[in-house]
């Protein structure tokens, strides 16, 4: 791996009220990342410890998956109090200290919200199903009476997204069988309803809330939901996040509570941001979400999804640029979260074999993880040279593979009970991850780990990471380094060059250019410093495939 020369480029400032638009921002998968008090779940004492960490690491901010008091039916997205914190993570007092404690290191705190539905323990439903049919209770979500006789059909043929229907009935005050009740994901998730007022007026509540702690900004999950068709009508044929009308995705109406949302951040100083979960096949209806008035940034699914095929790249960050720049949004760029398989696993296998990003896609494919690791490299020097923002899932820095065998009766994933126990789900990405040491807990706390880690950990802890010059995290920090003292990188225009066949090339501003060898022969490269590369060059200075490396052109 080449040193990076001392350029003496200024630094990036911290406080540009348009941060977001250049952003590296760290995901916390809180029960996963650090356990402070021993008792093997991850919590705010164990993320606050691990802050000089990430500042060492050099990323702008940190994404916190929801931290609010839930059952965890579905990893804490099932929320029962969107203003206070879950006990088992620490106090509001705690979440305060972190906040804090990160702004005086330079790193800005993104949180989770949930909008389209609560736990069924959040003290709404309860209040829902005592109250009975017609009541102001039962209208904040989505009842219904049952079709057929004596109701004893769902109301239309919606079905979850953790698989089975999408309704369950409930048994009214009476004791008799009563109305039903929609969840889109999981049973004890039910849909809140965005035609009443007071949904309304309780999310704008939880957004002050927050941001007058010091929040920086929400990630929004499922920002494409919210709003049903009126009269709920059947599906049908039509499948999810596919073009064309659908009448629980992507509705019109959801646009006109975003823009109530940018009002409220735009009265804070700094004004505080937005980053949506929207899957949205269509370029332009995608792009609403992102316009001045609505949404600052979107996650890039697409990219996400791209084949390792150097054509399949290349035409997923054109048309995601291109897509961009009809509303001026800076895209973001993101490998892996908490609900697709780890990259270096999925680049581990045959491109060409069509697997998804799901776990169950990969089963029983043959995987090289030498061989994706070394692609995860240089998919990290791409997307940190790419406009716009970027995404860091923990422990992509520590280049660690999908946990694909975890024991079935560990597995706590919803899609695993509701499929059956036929699809195994989310759980190999969520494993806790290794700090140090050659055996489990491997400095994740002192107790066992709510999900079990891998004795192969051993090779991806931190801590030995860290005393390899060569490792993926010396990588990840040294890239993410220079691309902060460089001003060519972040937002900004990106111009193709001309590359062979398997391989990228592009140059920014000031003399930037990244070359990405995908698939071809060894390339020679322009006469031109080499600032970074993923992996070693060829005995006669070439690229060879699977490698990508940052010049500063003359």
């Amino acid at each position: 791996m080449a040193a990076p020369a001392d350029r003496n480029l200024p630094v990036n400032d911290p406080d540009d009220a348009a941060w977001w638009r250049s952003a590296v921002i760290y995901q916390v998968y809180i029960r996963s990342f650090a356990d402070g008090n021993g008792d093997g779940v991850g919590d705010i004492a164990g993320l606050r410890d691990r802050l000089p960490y990430l500042a060492d690491l050099g990323v702008d901010a940190v994404w916190i998956n929801p931290w609010y008091p839930s059952p965890l039916a579905d990893a804490g997205y099932d929320v029962s109090d969107y203003r206070a914190i879950e006990p088992r993570f620490g106090t509001l007092a705690d979440a305060e200290a972190l906040i804090a404690d990160a702004h005086e290191r330079g790193m800005r705190i993104i949180l989770d919200i949930v909008p389209n539905h609560t736990s069924s323990a959040h003290v709404w439903f309860g209040e829902a199903l005592r109250a009975g049919p017609g009541s102001p209770e039962r209208d904040r979500y989505v009842f219904r009476p049952g079709c057929g006789p004596g109701g004893d059909e769902p109301p239309n043929d919606w079905k979850a997204m953790f698989g089975g229907g999408a309704w369950t009935r409930v048994t009214e005050p009476d004791g008799t069988p009563g109305e039903w009740y929609l969840h889109l994901f999981d049973v004890e998730q039910p849909d809140l309803n965005w035609e009443n007022p007071e949904v309304h007026a309780d999310f704008e509540q939880t957004l002050r809330f927050w941001f007058d702690r010091g929040v920086d900004g929400f990630r929004i999950d499922v920002a494409n939901s919210l709003v049903k068709e009126a009269g709920l009508p059947d599906v049908g044929t039509r499948r999810n996040h596919e073009p064309g009308p659908h009448p629980h995705w992507d509705r019109d109406e959801v646009h006109d509570v975003y823009r109530d949302w940018r009002r409220i951040a735009d009265t804070y100083d700094p004004p505080r941001v937005f980053v949506a979960e929207a899957w949205v096949p269509e370029a332009d209806r995608f792009a609403r979400y992102l316009r001045a008035d609505e949404l600052h940034t979107a996650f890039n699914f697409d990219f996400l999804q791209a084949a390792w095929l150097a054509p399949a790249l290349k035409e997923s960050v054109t048309r995601t640029l291109r897509e961009h720049s009809v509303v001026g949004a800076p895209p973001t760029w993101v490998l892996s979260n908490h609900d697709v398989a780890r990259h270096v696993s999925r680049l581990a296998r045959d491109p060409d074999a069509g697997i998804g990003t799901s776990l169950d896609s990969m089963i029983g494919t043959a995987a090289d993880l030498e061989l994706g690791l070394r692609r995860a490299r240089a998919a990290a020097l791409l997307i940190f040279a790419l406009p716009g923002g970027a995404y860091v899932y923990q422990g992509d820095e520590l280049g660690l593979p999908e946990v694909e065998d975890l024991p079935p009766d560990v597995l706590d994933d919803p899609t695993w009970r509701r499929s059956g126990h036929t699809e195994r789900g989310r759980d190999g990405c969520r494993v806790p991850i290794p700090w140090s040491g050659d055996a489990p807990p491997f400095g994740f706390g002192e107790g066992e780990p709510w999900l079990p880690q891998p004795e192969w950990f051993a090779e991806h802890t931190a801590e030995g990471l860290a005393k390899d010059p060569d490792s993926i995290l010396n990588l990840y920090r040294l890239a993410l380094r220079l691309r902060r003292e460089n001003p060519a990188l972040g937002d900004g225009p990106l111009t193709w060059l001309d590359a062979p066949e398997g391989a990228l090339a592009f140059a920014r501003d000031r003399g930037f250019v990244l070359v990405l060898n995908v698939s071809a022969e060894p390339l020679p490269l322009p006469d031109a410093e080499i600032i970074l590369a993923s992996g070693p060059l060829t005995e006669d200075a070439r690229v060879p495939a699977d490698t990508a490396v940052w010049l500063a052109a003359p």
